[in-house]
């Protein structure tokens, strides 16, 4: 039997793929299914699995080459397999493992071998502070830190910077600040959180948000749009985007569909499953397209106010929402004004002044604040 080759999947989540780390060696043994190197695109990292078992026979892509689909990453040679080699002896030791220029840096310094340790990386792999530790335990003295270090860009991060630069050279930015009373969204929130948490449910604060942005876009069509050269194109449906941090590698933004027509709490399952799959690199790009209009709850985060940059090509608004705290507000009761505590916070909406202006920002802002501020009362 031939050699086996390992092939770019020819449909992958993101605009381009970027090999980033192989996690075997040539001349190393896997099994069929075992995970071979990872690839990164502006959306996910995903590991691309041997098609058979057997030894990895060459390395074709080396590490932050461009992995267009259907290109030969690797090949297997299936004869090695002790499956169908049977003399192949049993138990017979793996080559080295691969390690990272850190690690062999230290390994030709430190005079250690890395394959002798207990790695505490991802699959056990050894890490830099393996090494430094065995060199402690050996007396040494660590290396000296540099002073400063690079990162290199990820797919993700160069994506995210060209989106947003595209996005303000292209668009006029104007962005409109409300005050918004969430006190009745609070209470309502604690009432049927525990309710849904029995059901496997988490209720955040964002599906409110989505909710009410759905009626918001009802009663100001005009911002559910995408600006093209020659017409507005007002959307019948509230596809409502959600920006979805991943932590230091970027964010996704999935897209909850036909927003006006779903009840609380299957928006709160739908956000719940998506941002799953999406922190687990699993979401689909059809989950992440087809949005008309974005919200970033950039509040949990802990800031009280941002204006968030519109990040879709043509999307003519985008919401932004901040902390929640309890403030003292000034409100009227029985025909006097008087101090009361209140949840608060500040609210944005960001538009393309293109499509858009100040009167039509205003009034969905006003349509926006009245669903939140007169969500209706937990029952009993």
């Amino acid at each position: 039997m031939g050699l086996i080759e390992v092939i770019v999947p020819s449909e992958q989540e993101g605009s381009r793929a970027v090999v980033r780390n192989w996690l075997k060696r040539p001349g190393e043994r896997v099994a069929q299914d075992d995970p071979l190197v990872e690839l990164e695109t502006d959306k996910v990292t995903q590991e691309i699995a041997a098609p058979a078992a057997g030894i990895l026979h060459e390395i074709v892509m080396q590490s932050d080459e461009i992995a267009t689909p259907g290109a030969v990453l690797a090949r297997i040679d299936p004869a090695t397999d002790p499956a169908t080699d049977p003399g192949a002896p049993a138990g017979a030791p793996a080559a080295a493992r691969h390690h990272s220029p850190a690690v062999r840096r230290l390994a030709a310094e430190y005079g250690i071998d890395p394959d002798g340790l207990s790695g505490s990386g991802k699959g056990g792999r050894v890490t830099r502070e393996d090494m430094e530790a065995a060199h402690r335990a050996r007396g040494g003295t660590p290396a000296p830190q540099p002073c400063s270090r690079r990162v290199p860009h990820s797919p993700m991060r160069l994506a995210i910077a060209r989106n947003m630069a595209e996005s303000v050279a292209r668009a006029p930015h104007v962005t409109a600040l409300a005050e918004v009373d969430f006190t009745a969204v609070e209470r309502h929130r604690t009432h049927l959180k525990p309710l849904l948490a029995a059901q496997g449910v988490n209720l955040s604060l964002t599906p409110y948000l989505v909710l009410a942005a759905a009626a918001a876009l009802r009663a100001v069509p005009e911002v559910n749009s995408h600006w093209h050269e020659d017409a507005l194109e007002i959307h019948a449906d509230a596809n409502i985007g959600i920006g979805t941090a991943l932590g230091d590698t970027g964010l996704v933004v999935p897209v909850i569909r036909k927003a006006q027509e779903l009840k609380l709490e299957q928006v709160a399952r739908q956000l719940q499953e998506l941002t799953a799959r999406a922190r687990a690199g699993r979401l689909s790009a059809a989950e992440m397209a087809g949005g008309s209009f974005t919200i970033s709850n950039h509040g949990t985060s802990g800031t009280l106010l941002a204006a968030p940059v519109i990040l879709h090509d043509g999307q003519s608004a985008i919401l932004g929402v901040g902390r929640l705290e309890r403030r003292a507000v000034v409100r009227e009761a029985g025909g006097a004004e008087a101090l009361a505590i209140r949840t608060m916070a500040h609210v944005t909406l960001t538009i393309d002044h293109r499509a858009l202006d100040g009167h039509q920002t205003g009034r969905w802002l006003a349509a926006f604040a009245a669903r939140i501020e007169g969500w209706e009362a937990p029952p009993g």
